[in-house]
């Protein structure tokens, strides 16, 4: 257990959509739980507890959280965005993917993709793998060891993609599915979970997805896919599904559409589909980055927040040509402010503001994955999971000695991390507690 006490500004959104800056504060952890938070120096700290006293330009905030991350396509980013999705997928992503069946090439790229997310201040991750069992769990292992909370997913695809790439039938992919939740539930370690992962409605027929479902109430698991990304794969996983009303109605009756349910991309949602996902209790990973880079659209992320949808973030690597949450903090800004351009002068929209985009990041995140009981802010009682943010580090991309009177208020200077920061201005990485990134 870890026990600490930080002095100084302390920076997080208490509750959603609402953002708290507390400085000359103090935030004691104790067995790597947040004991207090406030201005009032706390008493009785035990002798083993290791002191924090921060400086001006130092703050604390809560680990960032990515809802959507495919582990196996770093080797990708940057490349191909001059395509779509479907052919992108084609042309780059399975490819790639085929390779994870060696297990040696699986342990570097995974090992790459952790240790680069939690150096960006990724506390918390949903990877999508692949089909290979032993490959997925190697990732788990990999996410066990270096102390990242995660949500780990085994791939399920039986339906269009390459031969190498799809499970030999319904039932090995259910039987695999459950070795692997089997396995990493045998871990019984309390950062990594496994997570029901159909990899499309494009890419599993009508009976597995029912399975899945059923899987995924049997061990009261989270579910993780993808929904509205881009609209040739709306109008294809229709015709696909010629039964069904919409999307949304692919996951709905087949017992996928849940409280515990992420559902990446959501941007050519019509009407009926945001209202079956918000009596659901389902959750959008909102993805940026990839949206744009992969010409799929604008994610109106204020119309969702308005009819109290949950939403979080998501880097949706490789599809995004960025691991860092922080980037899709801002490129959430960016496109909300897009979605605006749009909008009638008369219906008053207001994008999305910076206070909104942290909350999506970090609490909303935690809400999406339903973990927001025990992460995602520092209310008492909450895990550790937090990063030391110095915008004075070596190599700072932030300049602050620009004003000619008095100093930037704390607020500006989260702003500047905000809008201008990077890996150099996190300091320390905490997940449960432990410090899994060091000052570098």
């Amino acid at each position: 257990m870890f026990n600490y006490l930080f002095e100084g500004t302390i920076i997080h959104c208490p509750e959603r959509l609402k953002l708290d800056v507390i400085e000359n504060g103090f935030l004691h952890v104790q067995d790597s739980k947040v004991k207090y938070i406030g201005n009032i120096k706390p008493e009785n700290i035990p002798s083993n507890t290791v002191y924090y006293k921060l400086n001006r330009y130092q703050f604390l905030i809560p680990g960032f959280i990515d809802t959507h991350i495919h582990a196996p396509q770093y080797p990708n980013v940057g490349l191909g965005y001059d395509a779509e999705l479907l052919d992108w997928l084609k042309k780059y992503t399975f490819p790639t993917e085929v390779h994870f069946k060696n297990e040696n090439y699986a342990k570097r790229i995974y090992t790459y993709i952790v240790s680069r997310t939690l150096k960006n201040g990724t506390t918390t991750a949903a990877y999508y793998a692949t089909i290979h069992l032993k490959s997925t769990i190697i990732l788990a292992d990999i996410a066990e060891e270096k102390g990242q909370r995660s949500f780990i997913g085994f791939n399920n695809i039986t339906d269009c993609a390459p031969p190498e790439l799809l499970q030999e039938s319904n039932d090995v992919s259910i039987e695999e599915t459950e070795k692997f939740i089997q396995t990493i539930l045998d871990k019984n370690n309390k950062l990594v979970q496994p997570i029901v992962t159909p990899r499309s409605a494009l890419r599993c027929n009508e009976d597995l997805l029912k399975r899945l479902g059923d899987l995924a109430e049997k061990y009261q698991l989270n579910i993780q896919t993808h929904i509205s990304e881009n609209k040739k794969e709306v109008e294809a996983a229709l015709e696909a599904y010629p039964g069904y009303k919409n999307f949304a109605d692919i996951f709905d009756r087949n017992n996928l559409l849940t409280k515990k349910t992420v559902l990446g991309h959501g941007i050519h949602l019509d009407e009926n589909e945001k209202r079956t996902i918000l009596e659901r209790g389902s959750s959008i990973a909102h993805c940026p980055n990839s949206n744009v880079c992969l010409h799929s659209g604008f994610c109106d992320v204020r119309d969702l927040l308005n009819r109290g949808i949950n939403v979080g973030l998501g880097t949706d690597i490789s599809g995004g040509c960025n691991p860092t949450i922080l980037d899709a903090i801002r490129l959430s800004l960016i496109t909300s402010n897009g979605v605006s351009f749009s909008k009638p002068e008369e219906d008053n929209y207001k994008p999305i503001n910076y206070v909104e985009a942290f909350y999506l990041g970090t609490l909303g995140g935690a809400e999406a994955l339903r973990i927001d009981d025990r992460v995602g802010n520092f209310n008492v009682g909450k895990e550790f999971d937090a990063l030391l943010i110095d915008l004075n580090s070596k190599d700072s991309p932030i300049d602050l000695d620009l004003k000619c009177e008095d100093d930037f208020t704390t607020k500006e200077l989260f702003q500047k991390f905000i809008y201008l920061g990077d890996d150099h201005n996190i300091d320390k990485v905490f997940v449960a507690g432990r410090c899994v990134v060091e000052d570098r």
